[in-house]
């Protein structure tokens, strides 16, 4: 219990923190929002427009003290202010078009991506120096290696354009509207394919890899040997005894890569015009809009802490080692 407290004490601290870098960021630099807007229109807006946008992004003449307490008042409820790219939305709302596409994109990349990886490293480490543990990995860290936005880019032009199978952009076709319906849902899965395919053949190579290595170290351990000797099965063996305890460090690696799906898709979004969170953080940083830049960059701070916290808490469940510490 006093791991799990102290643990969620350290995620607190950090969210504090993020939160604070969060706000004077945008106060230590040259300038303000609201000037650089008014500097944009060339003389279009009169100068108590200026002052009003400068009260609305908070960059007001309250000491800073001040400004800190009502920007964490307004973080608490979730209000970010306005988007300037999307005005009059607020930044939540537009936060929250994206959140669902990037959420359906990164995830669904990531859990496939890593139980395919870590099973074929089980299974390669099990069966050291046969044809699968001498083909499979080396070839996936090979398509690892190539650069993310190329193989999108690849993937697009060769599986869309020329073959015509699946879809060029967007997360769903523009003849249809969102509906819990047959027709929308095959529409977003056909448009997700290609996105989540790029994503997956550069990381699965990293998990295979990863899991290969640790599952062999585990093979050495003298229970494996002791399981092996009581007359086990094979199956359980691998799995029960070998495969959980080396699943730990991929669980680790899991977690920071949870944290990072809100942001971690940027290049592919942007590459397949996908709508989500990194493809609204290109447009928001094109146009300036600091708000929304704000709010998806805590947005992705918090997710990274909120994961590593979820991972910390599993470890309890899955190594009894943590429990007295």
């Amino acid at each position: 219990m006093r791991y799990v407290l102290r643990r969620i004490g350290f995620y607190c601290v950090a969210a504090w923190a993020s939160l604070t870098l969060n706000f004077l960021m945008p106060r230590l630099m040259p300038g303000d929002p609201a000037s650089t807007i008014f500097a944009r229109y060339r003389g279009q807006l009169r100068p108590e427009q200026l002052e009003a946008m400068k009260e609305a992004f908070g960059f007001n003449d309250a000491p800073l003290i001040e400004q800190y307490f009502g920007y964490l008042s307004h973080a608490v409820r979730g209000d970010f202010g306005i988007s300037i790219s999307a005005f009059p939305s607020p930044v939540t709302t537009v936060i929250g078009s994206g959140l669902i596409w990037t959420l359906l994109i990164g995830i669904t990349a990531l859990v496939i991506s890593f139980v395919l990886g870590s099973m074929l490293g089980i299974i390669s480490a099990w069966k050291r120096g046969s044809k699968l543990d001498n083909i499979f990995p080396p070839l996936l860290i090979f398509l690892g290696s190539f650069p993310f936005f190329w193989l999108a880019m690849v993937a697009l032009y060769v599986l869309g354009f020329k073959a015509g199978w699946f879809p060029l952009r967007h997360a769903y076709s523009d003849r249809l509207t969102p509906a819990f319906t047959w027709p929308f849902i095959s529409s977003v899965i056909s448009h997700l394919i290609l996105p989540a395919l790029s994503i997956i053949l550069v990381s699965i190579g990293g998990w295979v890899l990863g899991m290969r290595n640790t599952m062999i170290n585990v093979l050495g351990e003298d229970y494996i040997t002791l399981a092996s000797a009581k007359g086990l099965s094979t199956r359980r063996v691998m799995f029960h005894y070998a495969a959980r305890n080396a699943l730990l460090p991929n669980m680790t690696a899991f977690g920071m890569a949870l944290g990072f799906v809100l942001g971690g898709q940027i290049i592919v979004e942007t590459v397949f015009s996908y709508p989500g969170l990194g493809y609204l953080l290109i447009r928001a940083v094109s146009n300036l809009d600091y708000p929304l830049m704000q709010g998806i960059f805590l947005m992705i701070t918090l997710a990274v802490l909120g994961a590593n916290l979820i991972v910390d808490l599993l470890y309890v469940r899955l190594d009894p080692r943590v429990r007295g510490s």
